[in-house]
């Protein structure tokens, strides 16, 4: 019987929580397990209902925001068992995904990160996430591999390596952060998993996707489709990302359009929403990248809310 580490982070989101907590009561398992429910600076603590629904679950609590990296670090802290599922608490599992995802860990020792097939929870036949292909570091983009597609179990018999795994579920092997570490709490939000899937393919291990398993995503509970704080570390952790993963002439290259062009339209558009609240963001999160190291801790960006 594989022994699994869950690690869920909170940030006031109470009923998605009982949910996520139903989800993983109904599909645990046989597996040795605990249940690892960081709460990441929420205004309301509700401990003693999230046991009443997982008696044996392992509340974390942070006075502060630390952003997804580091609640999630505060949850590999404690995390004693052989696997770690990182899952967002806006997701619900499906019947022996926990099960089907240990056991491709076991079957390949060069899996590093491994995702499955990622269903929107609000229409279960669209796809968000079935892969991603590699990173074009000109451009800091890259294409999702069965984004917005209708579900025809296409991806039910696809086991392969894949460009990046994706931040709502992964599972790893906790001997390999001896290695790896553990993701990079400077970004604070978006763009942390990437650079974790970069450091995990230096230290030689592979990036996996696997499609015979799911599970149903809440997109964009937290954050929302425009805000002050998603655009800021857009912006900011999309110019990080290069700096920390690619020389210094292709940094260069990527400045040059990114600020040039990419940038630039993207205020225009603000602009013209008359949001300039956001377009300042952009400009900000460019400054940060300016005046700060790679491996500054200084966000930059006041994160209570």
């Amino acid at each position: 019987m594989s022994s699994v580490s869950i690690i869920t982070v909170n940030f006031n989101q109470f009923e998605v929580n009982i949910d996520f907590l139903k989800s993983i009561k109904e599909h645990a398992g046989s597996h040795n397990l605990e249940l690892i429910f960081v709460d990441n600076g929420s205004l309301e603590q509700h401990e003693a209902l999230y046991k009443e629904i997982f008696p044996e679950l392992i509340y974390i609590r942070s006075d502060q925001n630390l952003g997804f990296a580091g609640g999630n670090n505060l949850g590999v802290a404690v995390a004693k068992h052989k696997h770690l599922l990182f899952l967002n608490n806006d997701v619900e599992i499906s019947e022996h995904f926990i099960d089907v995802m240990v056991a491709k860990m076991e079957s390949n020792s060069q899996i590093g990160l491994l995702s499955p097939l990622i269903l929107y929870f609000d229409d279960p036949e669209t796809i968000q996430y079935a892969g991603f292909s590699e990173m074009n570091y000109v451009t800091c983009r890259n294409t999702g591999i069965g984004f917005g597609e209708i579900n025809k179990q296409q991806y039910a018999t696809d086991d392969r390596e894949t460009g990046y795994c994706h931040g709502a579920a992964m599972m790893c092997r906790n001997a390999d952060l001896k290695e790896v570490g553990t993701m990079a709490e400077n970004y604070f939000l978006y763009y942390e998993e990437l650079d974790w899937c970069e450091r995990f393919k230096k230290a030689g291990k592979k990036i996996w996707f696997i499609g015979n398993t799911h599970i149903f995503h809440k997109e964009s509970m937290s954050v929302g489709k425009e805000s002050r704080l998603k655009s800021y570390f857009m912006t900011r952790n999309r110019m990080l990302f290069i700096r920390k993963n690619t020389g210094l002439l292709n940094t260069i290259v990527f400045y040059c359009y990114f600020i040039g062009i990419a940038s630039l339209k993207q205020v225009l558009i603000y602009l013209i929403k008359s949001r300039t609240d956001l377009a300042k963001c952009v400009l900000d999160g460019i400054l940060w990248n300016f005046t700060h190291s790679k491996n500054s801790t200084h966000l930059g960006f006041k994160t209570t809310r």
